[in-house]
């Protein structure tokens, strides 16, 4: 129903401690992070680069997302979609997936074919084989993918306003996938610059998780993706930043298709950045405690208690490169209006930030926490998901393991504060779902 982050994930939150976690550098810059589970004869082998939908050029939203699709094109020595074909021959699975930071490819197959998947991914790397056929009909794919996640979705399109109004400079404003209009102009040069810029070693992180060790892994990282020549002007990193906010924007976005309106609003709020965490983990337990789960204070306040809401929540996802949002949200019991609602989930707030956090509530949710990090080193894939994430960020390993320390060391001290320093209508969007008036008076 909804196109926003939810509250908090808790298997999201925190990095694996039971696992051994070994890293090193090739000399052609590539990063190289083993997570060794010799639970199970199998690998995730995961190529993560550090390049994503905000690194673009003005003018060609999605051209990052267009080359995660083009990747799957032929090589010198590989045929247009044989990739995937021979992982699946080998028992495998395999995707890719573009973020505003990262793009990230990835496999898993059987710990014995962990080579076969380095020298298909390092010819890859360099040795793409694009034309303009390619371009045509990866492009009309892309087209369609955006129509039918986003143009005929109500939710997509309103959430795609409030990222352009949150962000005033930022390209955190464009969407991944692109807008429309440019995604249909994007040409095959737009690529292949794309390509031989940002696909590169030194700009990349080799994670392997599963059965291995690792002088296995750096013997075969060295065979396969040690030839690999780097990119000696490598472009450093930067992004237009955000102004000074001044004042709240609020938009309202009506659609026929809209059966359940709801009010959200977003803050600019801090991210997790290179040995100073404590602030992105305040905010993470306040997303907690305000908005996941029936024992939420948003919960408890606006469901249960006066019953004014049918749901509502918080979400905040810090792992992010620049200035990330903490998000509210509510849907409306029946008859209860939009700025009713409004006023409610500020009144709730309020009234959670002259009350405090209930010390109970704080320690239920690091039990949780800490339940999670048991739990999350059953999964290979989340292993190496959690590492690629926050080291394609600029977080380092010691970033990642001490995260778990870093929660629960939150206190409801640090999580009001947090609160009230984010809480700044000056950096606020506010937003309106709903469908016409003409419509919602039939209903």
């Amino acid at each position: 129903m909804f196109r926003f982050a939810t509250a908090l994930t808790l298997a999201a939150a925190v990095p694996a401690t039971a696992a051994e976690v070994t890293d090193f550098t090739l000399e052609n810059g590539m990063e190289v992070v083993v997570i060794e589970d010799h639970r199970a004869p199998v690998v995730v082998h995961m190529v993560w680069y550090k390049v994503g939908a905000a690194d673009e050029t003005a003018g060609v939203s999605g051209v990052a997302h267009y080359l995660e699709h083009l990747m799957f094109k032929g090589t010198d020595t590989l045929e247009p979609g044989e990739f995937s074909q021979v992982v699946e021959a080998q028992g495998g699975s395999d995707n890719a997936f573009t973020s505003f930071d990262y793009t990230a490819y990835h496999q898993r197959v059987a710990a014995d074919r962990l080579g076969l998947m380095m020298e298909m991914e390092a010819d890859r790397m360099r040795n793409l084989r694009l034309d303009d056929r390619d371009i045509a009909t990866e492009l009309r794919v892309v087209q369609e993918e955006r129509n039918q996640r986003i143009e005929n979705d109500p939710g997509a399109l309103f959430a795609e306003q409030r990222d352009a109004a949150q962000y005033l400079n930022h390209p955190y404003g464009r969407p991944v996938i692109g807008w429309m209009d440019e995604v249909e102009s994007l040409q095959l040069e737009d690529a292949l610059s794309f390509y031989e810029t940002y696909y590169a070693p030194n700009n990349a992180i080799l994670i392997v998780a599963g059965d291995v060790t690792p002088d296995e892994v750096r013997a075969l990282a060295e065979e396969h993706y040690g030839p690999v020549p780097p990119t000696p002007d490598l472009p450093e990193r930067t992004r237009p930043q955000e102004p000074p906010q001044l004042v709240e924007r609020r938009l309202v976005y009506e659609d026929p298709k809209v059966a359940q309106p709801y009010v959200i609003r977003s803050y600019l709020a801090p991210e997790r950045n290179p040995g100073d965490q404590k602030t992105a983990a305040a905010l993470t337990i306040l997303a907690e405690v305000l908005g996941n789960g029936q024992s939420s204070e948003l919960a408890q306040r606006l469901q249960f208690g006066t019953g004014e809401a049918l749901y509502a929540s918080a979400f905040y996802s810090g792992t992010t490169l620049d200035r990330t949002t903490f998000g509210l949200v509510m849907v409306p019991a029946p008859g209860v209006s939009l700025p009713d609602a409004e006023a409610a989930l500020d009144r709730a707030v309020t009234e959670f930030l002259d009350e405090g956090v209930d010390p109970d509530q704080l320690e239920r949710i690091k039990t949780r926490i800490r339940a999670a990090e048991i739990y999350e080193a059953d999964s290979a894939r989340e292993l190496a998901n959690r590492y690629g994430r926050a080291l394609s960020i600029g977080l380092t390993l010691d970033d990642v393991e001490s995260w778990p320390d870093e929660l629960r060391a939150v206190t409801g001290e640090d999580v009001i504060a947090a609160a009230r320093d984010v809480f700044d209508r000056r950096n606020a969007v506010t937003g309106y779902l709903k469908a016409p008036e003409a419509q919602e008076m039939t209903q």
